[in-house]
């Protein structure tokens, strides 16, 4: 199933653009990037509800709940802000240290941890939605859905079963 969601602009049809696009469940931007979709009555669809619970899973402990920081790491949703996707991932996959006057932070890289990598696009979603404002804080999301088919087989092929 492929669905299209086009952003209203002045001037004739042929000035519209697809704002995101759907395929089997997973939403993309009109510049490639996955992102989240939220339905009118707060349901998330399946790859941002699977981002919230790998979040939750594997970055929380550092990061603060719902990518709002602690003492230990910055917060998350402040920095998808402005920071990229590809960026994102490659902070992610290959750690980074950021050197300031009053404490130096590591990053260490997740590239060979399959339960961080198997579901990036899904954490980012997630993250990019709390950035976005589009998913407020203290609740844990209710999905629209089952799981796509299309999610099944690529975990699958990412765990190696």
């Amino acid at each position: 199933m492929l669905a299209v969601l086009l952003v209203a602009t002045s001037g004739s049809s042929q000035d519209k653009k697809p704002a995101k696009t759907e395929e089997d469940g997973k939403w993309m931007t009109a510049d490639g990037e996955p992102t989240y979709n939220i339905t009118a009555d707060g349901k998330v669809d399946w790859y941002t509800y699977s981002g919230f619970r790998r979040y939750h899973s594997e970055c929380h402990v550092c990061h603060g709940p719902e990518g709002e920081g602690s003492s230990y790491a910055p917060g998350l949703v402040e920095s998808l802000k402005t920071m990229k996707y590809q960026d994102f991932m490659a902070v992610v996959a290959g750690g980074r240290t950021v050197n300031r006057p009053d404490k130096t932070s590591v990053m260490p890289a997740l590239g060979d941890n399959v339960n961080v990598m198997c579901y990036l696009d899904d954490i980012y979603v997630y993250l990019k939605a709390r950035a976005d404002g589009a998913l407020p804080r203290g609740s844990r999301p209710e999905r629209s859905g089952e799981k796509p088919e299309t999610a099944i087989q690529n975990e699958k092929t990412c765990m190696g079963s």
